[in-house]
């Protein structure tokens, strides 16, 4: 059975952008969509591993440090799979995000999990999230993380200015961005030429799942650098798999490529040709 503290009301003050400005992106209207293409297959497992192994080492090693549970924040969590787990290891977590359609996902999820769950759950932006956690008094988070969502909000890097002011002092940030390099690489492999050469080629983001706005990640470096985060581990999600259109050999037994995905998702040159890529860092 699951403890939960329902807000599952959407924020109602979202205005409406015009046709060509830049808003943050909801995944509302494509949940099911977006579940069975993430999530329905081996990409979503692999993706799943690598944070599964980057972040429950880390956070086991904070909440015996501190001789507690954590307080864990995951925004924008959308199926919010890491955040679940990490509440059934004992953990106190808030979970966030912008569409009620994939927190009911979500929610369902924690639902099968046969024990008591400390879990709060909040359906708005995260810039609405300030106000909501000052009602209920929240205290700093030990850990937050924030997965595929920076390439999806309209100004990805005023999100640091959230992270300062809730994380503790010592406290651990789990960034997982889209590896705008990975779109390139792939698509020159695939032999996609007049793609790449066309400088106004937007993806259809009605249902589309590749961002337009990718952040690279020198520029989320900087940013870490710039408020005064270290680096605690870095990884790349996907460093081969998407890459291969033949699939033989290994690439026909699931456990087999996840196992070499974990293997070179820390490796050098390897990790930075994740589709995805992951920073821990602390400050």
């Amino acid at each position: 059975m699951t403890t939960k503290h329902q807000d599952s009301q959407p924020d109602s003050n979202l205005s409406i952008p015009a046709e060509n400005e830049r808003a943050d992106r909801s995944f509302d209207a494509i949940a099911d969509h977006f579940e069975k293409k993430v999530y329905g297959g081996l990409k979503g497992e692999i993706r799943l591993a690598v944070l599964r192994r980057d972040i429950f080492e880390y956070s086991a090693q904070m909440s015996e440090a501190l001789g507690r549970p954590l307080r864990i924040l995951d925004v924008g969590a959308g199926l919010a799979q890491i955040a679940i787990e990490l509440a059934a290891q004992g953990h106190n977590v808030v979970i966030n995000d912008i569409s009620a359609n994939m927190l009911e996902k979500a929610k369902a999820s924690a639902e099968k999990i046969d024990k008591k769950l400390d879990i709060t759950w909040y359906v708005c932006p995260y810039q609405a999230l300030e106000e909501k956690l000052a009602q209920k008094e929240t205290e700093k988070f030990d850990l937050i993380m924030s997965h595929a969502l920076l390439e999806w909000l309209a100004e990805p890097a005023a999100v640091m200015d959230f992270f300062d002011k809730h994380l503790t002092d010592d406290g651990a940030l789990s960034v997982c961005f889209y590896n705008p390099a990975s779109f390139d690489y792939r698509n020159l492999i695939m032999g996609n030429f007049n793609l790449l050469d066309n400088t106004d080629y937007k993806a259809d983001n009605k249902k589309s799942l590749t961002p337009n706005h990718p952040v690279a990640k020198e520029e989320v470096q900087s940013w870490l650098k710039a408020h005064d985060y270290q680096t605690v581990r870095s990884s790349g999600l996907r460093v081969f798999h998407d890459y291969a259109p033949l699939k033989r050999g290994g690439h026909n037994d699931p456990d087999a490529v996840i196992r070499m995905e974990l293997r070179y998702s820390q490796l050098e040159p390897y990790k930075w040709l994740g589709r995805y890529l992951h920073i821990l860092a602390k400050r």
